[in-house]
This record gives C-alpha cells, sequence and structure tokens, in this order.
C-alpha cells in the first residue's frame, strides 16, 4: 500500500515452524496435506529419521528436510544423540514452534525444545504404547508420556476418547490436551479414497482371488498389539463355515507374525494373502468388502475413516479411539478386545448379509465425507496454530496490545457518552419504523474464531413471503434502513462490543461463523486480531470489493496493525461515512454471501 506502510514497521516476514516424526513414513501417510497448506503461510522444516533428502520434493511439499537419526525403540545411546542433534539444532534455528508426531519423537523433541527455549512445542499423542505393557516397562513408557506432556506447552490428542484417558490416566492436565475438530490425526483424503470398481478388478487379479470371493482386509502394520492373532483365529472359525472368505494383510510385518498367523490359519493357507507395505492403501481398501481392525491400543485408527470413505464398514475392537472412528451398528461392529470369538461373529454376520453391509458401508461413506474429510483437519490445524501465536505475544506486542485496548476503550467510552442521544433518537425511531427488537443480535467469530454475540441497529423488516420465508434484502431494506447503513448509524451498538473486549474499533469486520471453514490458511490469519467496527478494507472499499480482496486488505492489517494506523483508519472512515461509499456491492443490497475461493472463482468465472 504506497504510502501507507512508510508509516508502520513491516512485520511480515514468514515464522519458521518445525515439525518432528520418527519415521518418514508418517509424513507420507497423513501429514502430506498439513504440510502442502503449512508452507503456504511458514517456513516449514520437516525432521525425520531418513537419509533420503529428496523425499518431500518427490511428494511435490515446499519444506525443507533435516534428517535426524530417531530410534523408534528404546536405545539409550541413540536417544541421547538424537536429544543432543535435536538441541543443537533448535538452538541454531530459533523456530517459533515445533510440533511432534509419534512417541519417541515427541520425548525427544519437547525435551530438547524446552532445553532450546523454543516458545511453542505441540505434541499429537496418537495412542499409547504403554496400555498393553506390565512391570517396569509400563512404568517407563507411561513416564515417558508425562515427560513428553511436562515438556509441551499444549498437547493433542486425535480422538475425544482418547483425551479422557490421558486426563484420567494423570497424563495431562485438561486445560492443556486439545482434540482437532472431530479427531483423527489427518482426516481422510475423499478423492483418494473412495469406492472404485476398477482397482476392485486390478488388486484382485493381482492376488488371485475371484470377483465373487468376499474379502476381509486387514491394513497396518503386523505386531500383537494390533490384535492380528486374534483376527487369524476368528478368520479361520469363518472360513471353516464360508469356502469363499479370504483375509488379506497390508502391512509390514513386525516380530515373524506373518509365520504364527500362517500357524493358526493352517486349514484354510491358501486364502491368506500377504502383501507387505504399500503406497497405495487406497486400491486394497476398494478390494475389500471390510476391514477388521481389533486392536488393543490405538489413538484413533485412521484406517477406520479410510475404509469408512471407500465405502467399507469396519470391524473392530471396543477401545478408546476406536469408539470415535466406529459408530456401532452405524458405520461398524464392535466387540470386546482379545475376544475372537465375538470377532468371528461379527465377520461371520457382514459375510452373509449383504443389506446391512451395504447399509453400513453407505453410513460410513457419508460420515467420513462430512466429519473427517482432511480439509476439516489441515483448517483446524491452521487455526490452532494461529491461536498459539496469538495467545503467546511478544513483550512488544503484549505492550502494543495493551496500548490498543486502552485506546479502544477510552474512545468506545467517550463515543457512548457523546452519542448517547443520538443513539436513544435512533433506539425509537428503529421501534416506530422497523418494530422490536431495536437491537441485532448476531453471533459471530472473533479474535482466534471464539464466537461472540455482534450487536447491531437493526436495519431491516421482518416481511416474509406466502411460505414464511424471509424475504430477500433489498425488499426488506426500507429508506430509513438504508440512511442507517449509509451513515454507519446501524453500527454504533458495536461500541458496547468494544467495552466488553469482544471487538476493537479498528480490524477485520465480523462475518459469519460458516465462513471459518471456508477461508484458506492465509485468509484465516484475518482473525489473530480482534475485529473491528471499521478497518483496513472498510477504507479501501468496503463492500464494493469483492471478497478475495477484502481479505487481502484484512491480513495486509493484521501484519501491519499499530496506533497511528488506527488513527488514520478512524479518520478516512469519518470521511467515507460522509460521501456513503461502498455501503453495497454492485449486484445486492447487502454484500453476497462467501462461499469459498473454489467457489468464489467459479460464480466470477460465470459472470
Amino acid at each position: 500500500m504506497p504510502g501507507w506502510s512508510l508509516l508502520i514497521r513491516n512485520n511480515s516476514r514468514r515464522r519458521h515452524i518445525c515439525i518432528v516424526v520418527s519415521d518418514f513414513m508418517t509424513v507420507q501417510a497423513f501429514l502430506q496435506d498439513q504440510i502442502r497448506a503449512l508452507s503456504e503461510t511458514y517456513e516449514v522444516t520437516v525432521v525425520a529419521n531418513t537419509d533420503d533428502r529428496d523425499s518431500l520434493h518427490r511428494l511435490n511439499l515446499k519444506a525443507e528436510l533435516v534428517p535426524v537419526p530417531i530410534p523408534r525403540k528404546i536405545d539409550l545411546w541413540g536417544d541421547v544423540c538424537a536429544l543432543l542433534n535435536l538441541y543443537s539444532l533448535f538452538r541454531k534455528r530459533k523456530f517459533i514452534l515445533i510440533h511432534s508426531i509419534t512417541p519417541k519423537a515427541g520425548l525427544l523433541s519437547m525435551a530438547a525444545g524446552k532445553l532450546a527455549g523454543i516458545p511453542t512445542r505441540l505434541h499429537t499423542f496418537t495412542g499409547q504404547v504403554w496400555i498393553t505393557t506390565s512391570g517396569w516397562r509400563r512404568y517407563l513408557l507411561r513416564s515417558a508420556d508425562k515427560l513428553t506432556a511436562f515438556c509441551a506447552t499444549e498437547v493433542l490428542a486425535d480422538s475425544k476418547s482418547q483425551l479422557k484417558f490421558l486426563v484420567d490416566e494423570g497424563i495431562v492436565d485438561a486445560s492443556k490436551c486439545h482434540v482437532l475438530a472431530n479427531g483423527s490425526i489427518s482426516g481422510v483424503d475423499v478423492l483418494r479414497f473412495r469406492p472404485d470398481a476398477a482397482a476392485r478388478r486390478r488388486v484382485r487379479d493381482e492376488v488371485s482371488i475371484r470377483e465373487d470371493a468376499f474379502v476381509f482386509l486387514f491394513l497396518g502394520r503386523l505386531n500383537k498389539d494390533k490384535g492380528v492373532l486374534d483376527l487369524a483365529r476368528a478368520f479361520e472359525h469363518v472360513a471353516a463355515r464360508r469356502a469363499s472368505t479370504y483375509l488379506v494383510c497390508v502391512g509390514p510385518d513386525e516380530g515373524s507374525i506373518e509365520a504364527r498367523i500362517r500357524t493358526i490359519c493352517s486349514s484354510c493357507g491358501d486364502r491368506l494373502r500377504f502383501v507387505g507395505q504399500t503406497p497405495f492403501p487406497e486400491q486394497y481398501m476398494a478390494a475389500a468388502d471390510v476391514v477388521c481392525l481389533p486392536s488393543y491400543r490405538e489413538g484413533f485408527g485412521s484406517v477406520v475413516i479410510e475404509a469408512a470413505a471407500t465405502g467399507i464398514p469396519t470391524i473392530a475392537s471396543r477401545i478408546y479411539g476406536l469408539t470415535d472412528a466406529v459408530q456401532d451398528g452405524m458405520t461398524g461392529c464392535l466387540h470386546q478386545p482379545g475376544n475372537w470369538e465375538e470377532l468371528a461373529d461379527a465377520m461371520g454376520s457382514l459375510a452373509a448379509n449383504h443389506s446391512l453391509r451395504e447399509q453400513l458401508g453407505r453410513q460410513a461413506h457419508e460420515r467420513a465425507n462430512r466429519d473427517f474429510a482432511e480439509q476439516i483437519l489441515t483448517q483446524a490445524l491452521l487455526a490452532f496454530y494461529s491461536q498459539q501465536f496469538s495467545a503467546k505475544p511478544s513483550t512488544a506486542s503484549r505492550f502494543g496490545r495493551t496500548a490498543k485496548r486502552a485506546f479502544d476503550l477510552m474512545g468506545a467510552i467517550a463515543g457512548l457518552v457523546v452519542l448517547a442521544p443520538l443513539l436513544l433518537m435512533v433506539a425509537a425511531l428503529v421501534r416506530i419504523f422497523l418494530g422490536s427488537p431495536i437491537l441485532f443480535r448476531q453471533s459471530r467469530p472473533g479474535w482466534n474464531g471464539k464466537l461472540f454475540i455482534c450487536l447491531k441497529f437493526r436495519t431491516m423488516t421482518d416481511a416474509r413471503n406466502a411460505q414464511g420465508c424471509f424475504l430477500p434484502d433489498a425488499e426488506r431494506m426500507t429508506g430509513f434502513g438504508r440512511f442507517l447503513r449509509s451513515s454507519s448509524i446501524d453500527e454504533l451498538p458495536e461500541l458496547i462490543n468494544v467495552i466488553r473486549g469482544e471487538m476493537s474499533l479498528v480490524g477485520p469486520r465480523p462475518l459469519l461463523p460458516q465462513y471459518l471453514e471456508r477461508y484458506t490458511p492465509e485468509q484465516m490469519r484475518r482473525h489473530e486480531v480482534k475485529p473491528g467496527i471499521t478497518g483496513w478494507a472498510q477504507v479501501n472499499g468496503r463492500n464494493a470489493l469483492d471478497w478475495k480482496r477484502k481479505f487481502e486488505l484484512d491480513v495486509w492489517y493484521v501484519d501491519h496493525h499499530s496506533l497511528w494506523l488506527d488513527v488514520l483508519i478512524l479518520a478516512r472512515t469519518l470521511g467515507k461515512i460522509v460521501r456513503s461509499d461502498g455501503i453495497s456491492s454492485s449486484a445486492h443490497a447487502t454484500m453476497p454471501e462467501f462461499f469459498g475461493v473454489i467457489a468464489e472463482s467459479k460464480r466470477g468465472g460465470a459472470r
């Protein structure tokens, strides 16, 4: 903005954040969409146990990869070396935020981050390794989780039931533990995981299974904690009664589990298929009829919502995490962990009942698309990051925020006192010409997206059509209402919101709550400051601007706001009010609804 940016300091340098995982497979399987979105706003560094420095480039991710050997299992010397490497990296790079996923990466990076003075340290719990152990090993692993939570400034759990478990076990305080959106580590890519008849035929041909055969699928690491030995016993029982059933196991073998499964299923070994790790899990989902996850421990069970998005029901154990992922009798079936007979009954029931299986699969598909699409989780993560930065301002920004709050309070109180006669007169006229209530109250998202009740003078009547629905805005807007809007008098009750601390005199205008899920990561940044009665967009076009331009101006204000700029905006606002500039858009009595970037571009192209 020529001229204006010279009046203030430019503080728009991108923040540098770091994501830490033990195994690069975690990035491939869960974090691609999040890293891609984060890199639009932040400088992103990924730390992982890999020697392949081109891994991120091949995934088309704009982030730096720093290899650090982080052992997945207990390795005293290796763990000490990894801790020192992470501490050195954090001290050198001075990240504004570090975020760890997986247990060992969490323990080492949270400890190193605390020692290095990283201001924001986040860890995501995805399940507790110690839940299936006992004795000294359980005590050691449980203590490691407590230390991880202690060193973190905030903790995320990937399901509500896991959060409850962590709090009940005393691992983390409820005040610092959160679940993003509806849970899961990253949601599901509903364009990738979907019904695919061609993939179904191709995969079945590759593993020599007929099209009319029934396929149970296990997808994950082959280890005892995943309950695969229970699955083997259950399948052996079902296979003895149904000749055309198959069990396909997809995932790396940990501890020679395949051999033990073959021993248990010796009577039906010809109907077992072991594939190993695959970069195309969605194709095996499409080839299956039912997914089985008889696990003893899960944080959420991402495989469940991936199956759901493909239209496949899941049979899973009734443990925390999986009870969030599977709605028993609605999107799949739950059984007691370790009870292979109950698992076998559920497998046999779904194999025999085609209509029930289709109903569960359809309902699972609808729920996955509605509640767990990866865009929902990614937007929730971006908003959470934004809240962390807003909640931990520097000393300088705290001083600036205090000064702004004092300025807002003095201005709002003075405004109410001086304008009291006008406010009373307008209230009386609204009651006479437009009816009651005099004030229009509506929930709006404010600072960090927190909802508050925004107050305005009403400017429209309650006129409805024969069906009882409100008439269009243009037909309900009277001459008196248009005057209130053109003079901005309708906004004056928002001075009460300013006194309450919900708004500021100057800031991005508070919009509708449903817009939160439609913003891009950059547009979401408009909620890093309190909304205002007037703002940078209002003095540069107001409703005459399209949404994209308005949001660009809002974010510009977020990066450049200062008391001097607020004074200048207030001065320009008075001039805009006198001239009645930009009160409505060119084709609407009020600003048309915002439907998101993609929808807006399509609407623009259609005009």
